[in-house]
Parts: C-alpha cells; sequence; structure tokens
C-alpha cells in the first residue's frame, strides 16, 4: 500500500508521526511524508540545516516545503507557521508528490487537512484523520482567538473536513462525542491512541548517566516534557516550596527534563524563591536518551492547567512513563488522571499544589518494594492499552478500509496467546472502555455492503453498552 503522511512537523523534530511513518514502512508499505521545514522547538529553522527539498529518513520519503517561522510560539507567530504550511503543502508540495492509495493527515492544526483534501479532490485518493489537537474547540477554551467570527469560521472548516473524510481517529476516548457531534458518522470514527516510542522501556540505573545529567541525590521527582503555558509549572514550583518543611519532603529532590516557552520562567521563579538546592533543571534530552534519565527517578510528575478541552487529552508523555515503568504521580483533571489512576499511580487535582505535595510526600514514604509494585504496574497497563504493535494493526487496517484494499492479518491477534512483556496480548474491544472497534463483530464477510456493516456496527455497540456496568 502506497501511504502519503501529511504533517507539519517531522524528523529531525521530535514528533510521534516519525515512529507512526517508519513503523509502517517496517510493514512493507511504500511511505511518503509531505512536511515543512524543521523549525521546533526553538521556532527557528535549524541551524545551518535547512533540509533538501526531497529527502529520505530511514526508508521513507520526506517532501519538504517552506513555511513561516513559529518564533516563541506567540498565538499571531504560530498561526502565521500553520497557515503558510497549508499554502506551501498545496501549491508547492502536492504537485510533488507520488500516487498514493490514502492519505494518513497526523493534525496538530486544522489546517493540515488543506493539502489533504485537496489531493483528494484532484486525485481522488481517500483522506483518513487522526485527531491529535481539538481544534477549533481548544481556540474556545483557551481563549487563544476572541473573534468570534473567526471561530465561527475555522467551526465551519473543521466540521467540512471532517465530513470529506473516509475515517476520522481520535488520540483519546474522550474526543469522539465532540467528533460525533461535528458530524463524523459514527461508521467512520474509532479511537487510536497514540503509544511510545520503543526506546522507552525499563531500563537499569546508571550512576554515570546519572552524575553527567546532573541529576540531584537523594528521592527524585522528575518532570519530562514540554515547559509551555498548559503544563501548570506554578503547581509544581508551589508543591516544591511546600515539601521543604514536611518530614517526608525534606528528602525531596525535583528534576526537571525539557524545554520550552516557559523555560525562562521557571528557572527565574526557582531562583526568586530559593529552590536551587530543591529543583533543578536538566534541559533538553533526545528521545533515546530520556530512558536512561527516567530510571533515575523514584515518582515521575505530570502537571497539567485545568482546562475543558485539555481535561480530554492524555499527553504522549504518559504513555512513554507507563512504558518505563516507573511510579507515578499526576496533577490532572480527566482522562489523563483516568489513565494514572488506573495504572497503580496517583491522581490528584489539576492546579492544587498542596494535593500535589502530599501526593509526592506519600509516595517518598513508600518502601522500595511498594514502589516497585506501582512500576510493575504502570507497565504491565502500557502494554496492555497502549503496544505499538497492536496500535499500528488498528491504524493499518483504517488505511486499508478507506482506501478499499482488503484487511491484513493482525500482527498481534486479538485472543492469542497470555501476555508476556515480549509477546502481550492486544486488547480486545470489551476489555478496553469506550466504543468497541468498528467491524470486530465476527461473521463480517468480504462482500458485506455499507448499509448492512453500519446496521450491524449499530447492534454491536448497543450489545456492548447493555453489558457495560452503570
Amino acid at each position: 500500500m502506497r501511504v502519503t503522511i501529511v504533517s507539519q512537523y517531522f524528523w529531525p523534530e521530535q514528533s510521534r508521526v516519525n515512529d507512526l511513518a517508519v513503523g509502517l514502512r517496517e510493514r512493507g508499505h511504500r511511505m511518503t511524508v509531505l512536511t515543512g521545514q524543521p523549525g521546533c522547538p526553538d521556532g527557528e529553522a535549524f541551524a545551518g540545516r535547512r533540509r533538501s527539498a526531497r529527502e529520505w529518513y530511514e526508508g521513507v520519503e520526506v517532501v519538504r516545503v517552506p513555511l513561516a517561522s513559529r518564533g516563541g510560539g506567540e498565538p499571531r507567530r504560530l498561526a502565521l507557521s500553520h497557515l503558510s504550511f497549508a499554502a506551501s503543502a498545496s501549491v508547492l508540495g502536492v504537485p510533488r508528490l507520488p500516487p498514493s492509495d490514502v492519505v494518513l493527515v497526523y493534525q496538530t492544526s486544522p489546517v493540515m487537512l488543506v493539502p489533504a483534501l485537496l489531493l483528494r479532490q484532484l486525485r481522488g485518493t481517500p483522506v483518513v484523520l487522526w485527531v491529535q489537537d481539538l481544534w477549533p474547540w481548544s481556540l474556545h477554551a483557551t481563549s487563544a482567538v476572541r473573534s468570534e467570527r473567526v471561530l465561527t469560521l475555522l467551526d465551519w472548516m473543521a466540521r467540512a473536513g471532517f465530513r470529506r473524510c473516509a475515517r476520522v481517529l481520535g488520540r483519546s476516548e474522550d474526543f469522539l462525542p465532540l467528533l460525533r457531534e461535528a458530524g463524523v458518522p459514527v461508521d467512520r470514527l474509532d479511537y487510536v491512541p497514540n503509544w511510545a516510542q520503543e526506546c522507552y522501556r525499563p531500563v537499569p540505573a546508571d550512576p554515570e548517566v546519572r552524575r553527567a545529567a546532573g541529576i540531584p541525590d537523594g528521592f527524585v521527582a522528575m518532570y519530562a516534557g514540554s515547559l509551555g503555558v498548559g503544563q501548570s509549572l506554578e503547581t509544581l514550583v508551589a508543591a516544591a516550596e511546600r515539601l521543604r518543611g514536611d518530614p517526608h519532603g525534606a528528602r525531596v529532590r525535583w528534576a526537571v527534563l525539557g524545554d520550552g516557552q516557559r523555560a525562562r520562567w521557571l528557572a527565574d521563579e526557582v531562583r526568586r524563591r530559593g529552590l536551587g538546592d530543591r529543583v533543578h533543571l536538566l534541559g533538553r534530552a533526545s528521545p533515546e536518551r530520556t530512558p536512561a534519565l527516567l530510571a533515575h527517578a523514584d515518582v515521575l510528575v505530570t502537571t497539567l492547567r485545568r482546562d475543558p478541552i485539555g481535561a480530554l487529552t492524555v499527553p504522549s508523555r504518559v504513555q512513554s512513563f507507563l512504558a518505563c515503568g516507573r511510579p507515578m504521580v499526576s496533577s490532572a483533571t480527566g482522562a489523563a488522571a483516568r489513565v494514572v489512576a488506573a495504572a497503580g499511580g496517583i491522581a490528584v487535582p489539576a492546579q492544587d499544589p498542596v494535593a500535589l505535595a502530599d501526593a509526592i510526600a506519600k509516595v517518598a514514604a513508600l518502601g522500595p518494594a511498594e514502589r516497585v509494585a506501582m512500576g510493575v504496574a504502570a507497565r504491565q497497563y502500557y502494554l496492555t492499552h497502549y503496544l505499538r504493535a497492536a496500535l499500528l494493526d488498528r491504524v493499518e487496517r483504517h488505511l486499508r478500509a478507506a482506501a478499499g484494499l482488503s484487511a491484513a492479518a493482525e500482527r498481534v491477534p486479538v485472543g492469542g496467546p497470555a501476555a508476556t512483556e515480549e509477546t502481550p496480548r492486544a486488547p480486545s474491544a470489551r476489555e478496553r472502555p469506550g466504543w468497541p472497534a468498528l467491524g470486530a463483530a465476527p461473521g463480517r464477510g468480504p462482500d458485506e455492503s455499507p448499509r448492512s456493516r453500519r446496521r450491524r456496527d449499530a447492534r454491536a455497540r448497543a450489545r456492548w453498552h447493555a453489558r457495560r456496568p452503570p
């Protein structure tokens, strides 16, 4: 199968779409990625590394187009960057793309659909949309755009785009009600979460890595991820300050791994509060290096703002933390909190530094065996719900269905042998929460009509809801 991925961000930028493209290429598909010149995370094109307009990355053909810099992530600069990519990809990129059977849009902004829908119009190529960010709902929630006229236009554009997609996939189950409300037919809609890159796994702690990275001695509460507005860094700093006087918190040291828009603010705030001996800023690390650093965390911490749209999302770093098998504490609401709690971690309300400090102190008071058990539970939850091979199976099935091709054999068969860490079993529709997988009911034949399939899927969902506990 020939697949074109449309994504504004791609290697050498650190994006989950990199692993998606390589994973599909490893399964024998011919992969092309339409993307822009790299600019993240610093906002400017990589110094001296402006990429060729056509190149290869691990067997994946990469077609690049120019775009405006996103600067420091200011709303106006970000909007200009997105719009420039949509225009450049449509005018300069689409004519240079080889023929494909299906287009997969890795959607982190609404305008990424524009070149994909142009391919649909010009070549009849079906489009599969994988929704990573709930545009334009997030613009309403964050007030990033205040003009009602602009918001109404964006809403209309999003709904029109959704209706033209052969499949729409949501990275969070909580996305699905909004997508149905936006007009996506139920038989075109499914839940497919992100997974962690294969480098994220439990690794032995190396004292030399700890020394070189500057990870402090003592009980380490580690934050790893973007340092942006949505991460509620105020909560983290306030919790660190509160633990200074706690009996169990006195030995807690915080390590912050990452970079972003608020990195300078965080450094200034740590200095202003006199927390330099307790909060250590480690800077940014590549995904390949990160698991060796996470191995030195006694607990991994996630903090998010209290946000109605953010509450529907499970940040991708949660999957990475679970894959590494470390104890977790989450200061969040909604989907992220539910996942952390279900994986054996501790979830506290978003933007509540007192509750976060108490949770960290609680983990610090546990014995080593109890913390190991928390890490084992986290790893097992990852293997059950976010296994890369099983989720690639589901993406591949949707791509083949959209392209009108017969389904490929599953690499991780549902209901196969008992799960082990090396060959875990993919979760069935009944085992995972949310909507059952479309087309998963037994007895489906290759010649089944779309009308019969819709009726059967409706009956399957009704049976699933009847079985679901209240």
